[in-house]
């Protein structure tokens, strides 16, 4: 069966344009509303990226923490994410859903139990932050037997050959980092040196869907559209924050976010 996120890459090539990978956290702030946030941008979004908490992180930023902080505060556990995942997979079957965080959680679930749980649920792709190349290989193979994409990090203190080993490890999709900071902070780049630095990626190997992270915001998710994908979360995350704060209807108002985000790299 070809990776659904793969897929997803190819439609986008075919139409020219970039992926929108979007990012929030499973059960913020309540399991019920995270599903219906899910539900909402998946419109507008090629591909979703869906957290679980951490009470230790150490690449979220404020923003991540905060919706982190009120997913763990409202009794938020790893079978609660899975589920998440399969009622949303139940009407959005086609649609990649990544999963991303710490491998203290997998860990402490067992890898074997952990991988057979994300594939009864839909999952398509795992980011492992803290389970760096080439500690991660292992892993990898696991989740490739699963048919379960393992994404790579690259970062702009990747060296040459590392970054020439992780790609020919790599699977369906490769997530750059864009500048050394956590998620959320202002980029300290500029957009023109970041695609400096994606462009020599993909000199390496042109045939891998590699995406941009970190400091993407309305702002500047424009003048970065070159990539093959571009990841908003901590923006999100803000306005999840601020909608809840004027007790406004979440969903809705990151449906309009997203729909916008989408209109601005087409």
């Amino acid at each position: 069966m070809k990776s659904k996120i793969a897929i997803a890459f190819k439609n986008c090539k075919k139409e020219k344009r970039t992926a929108l990978i979007t990012y929030t956290v499973a059960g913020d702030n309540t399991k019920s509303n995270s599903l219906k946030i899910l539900n909402a941008i998946s419109k507008h979004a090629d591909i979703l990226e869906l957290g679980f908490p951490h009470n230790t992180p150490i690449a979220d930023g404020g923003q991540i923490q905060g919706s982190s902080h009120r997913a763990l505060r409202n009794g938020i556990k790893l079978n609660d994410i899975f589920n998440i995942v399969k009622k949303f997979k139940v009407y959005n079957p086609n649609k990649p859903l990544i999963m991303m965080g710490y491998f203290n959680l997998i860990y402490q679930s067992g890898e074997n139990k952990f991988l057979k749980n994300c594939k009864a649920s839909g999952v398509d792709g795992l980011i492992v932050v803290d389970l760096p190349y080439p500690e991660n290989k292992n892993f990898a193979k696991k989740c490739k037997k699963k048919s379960i994409d393992f994404i790579q990090l690259l970062s702009p203190t990747t060296s040459n050959d590392r970054m020439k080993k992780i790609i020919k490890d790599s699977h369906n999709m490769i997530y750059y980092i864009s500048m050394l900071s956590t998620t959320g902070g202002k980029l300290k780049v500029s957009p023109k040196k970041i695609l400096q630095n994606y462009n020599k990626i993909k000199r390496i190997n042109r045939k891998k869907n590699i995406v941009i992270g970190f400091g993407i915001t309305n702002k500047t998710i424009a003048s970065l559209k070159k990539a093959d994908g571009l990841v908003v979360g901590s923006q999100l995350c803000k306005t999840i924050t601020n909608s809840l704060k004027k007790r406004l209807n979440t969903a809705k108002v990151l449906d309009k976010m997203v729909y916008n985000l989408r209109k601005k790299i087409i």
